[in-house]
């Protein structure tokens, strides 16, 4: 492993770990680039310590609004916890819907995320990446709504393979996660229905600018299960700027297709991280 280059000689944090290596909150509460879970662990710590994150996340789409807010907590760069509570508004899309205007879907995420094997810092001398496996559980509060536009359970749960890798020497991150999921928009029109669990990819490439600013691409797949809406794949350009070792902000613009029938879906993402 080489320490000579300018990020790695500048940029650890209180706790050890690079500016940005502890990930980014998803909207889902993992540690990741936003819409896709890593296999990197949150908070600053390494394998001496504790680290914790807590984070806000705002989504404004043409006809819908979503918000999430939650805590991570990374034991000894090896096991992370997650909870997150996603908010959706349906804003006036619900009066079309005939839920009412300003409808609103809940859900709690609960995740655990284990590092299987590698680093994906510190092991450069290595082309295995870092591996992590990770369970998210997923409660949504509309039963009786989602079963009537087609999903099977108003709760369900994902699990997910991912594998991260950071080239330093090229300043390039990058990302693939395999998820087991029966997800209708990520539970927030609940689970299951034409279809149960299926496999959907997630793909990230970054590049660090600085140690301070990561500025990447998602592509997120997505089932496809409800009989009276089509779900599309997500997809976002984002950036990511540590202010301090503590506070990270994010911003993206995201392409989140078709949601119950309102096509085109596209916005901004604002989130804040604050971590130790």
């Amino acid at each position: 492993m080489s320490l000579a280059t300018p990020v790695l000689a500048q940029g650890f944090e209180t706790g050890g770990k690079l500016l940005l290596t502890r990930g980014i909150s998803t909207v889902e509460g993992a540690g990741g680039g936003g819409l896709s879970s890593w296999a990197l662990i949150t908070g600053n710590e390494t394998d001496r310590g504790i680290g914790a994150t807590a984070h806000a996340t705002q989504v404004e789409l043409d006809d819908f609004r979503f918000q999430a807010a939650g805590f991570a907590v990374g034991l000894h760069d090896r096991f992370e916890f997650s909870w997150t509570r996603q908010r959706f508004d349906t804003r006036d899309a619900g009066a079309a819907l005939g839920l009412g205007q300003g409808f609103t879907f809940e859900q709690d995420v609960i995740g655990v995320k284990l590092r299987l094997l590698g680093d994906a810092v510190y092991a450069q001398d290595s082309w295995v990446p870092q591996l992590a496996l990770g369970i998210q559980h997923k409660s949504n509060d509309q039963g009786a709504i989602v079963r009537a536009v087609g999903a099977a359970d108003d709760s369900g749960y994902d699990v997910y393979l991912a594998a991260t890798k950071l080239y330093l020497d090229h300043s390039l991150l990058l990302n693939a996660t395999v998820r087991w999921t029966e997800a209708n928009q990520t539970g927030l029109l609940g689970f299951s229905g034409l279809d149960d669990h299926s496999l959907q990819g997630e793909f990230t490439a970054a590049y660090l600018v600085s140690r301070r600013l990561l500025v990447g691409a998602e592509y997120r797949f997505k089932p496809d299960n409800l009989g009276f809406a089509t779900e599309d794949d997500w997809v976002d350009l984002f950036a990511a700027y540590a202010v301090n070792e503590h506070l990270t902000v994010t911003a993206a613009w995201v392409d989140l297709g078709s949601i119950a029938t309102f096509d085109d879906q596209r916005g901004f993402y604002l989130s804040l991280q604050a971590g130790f």
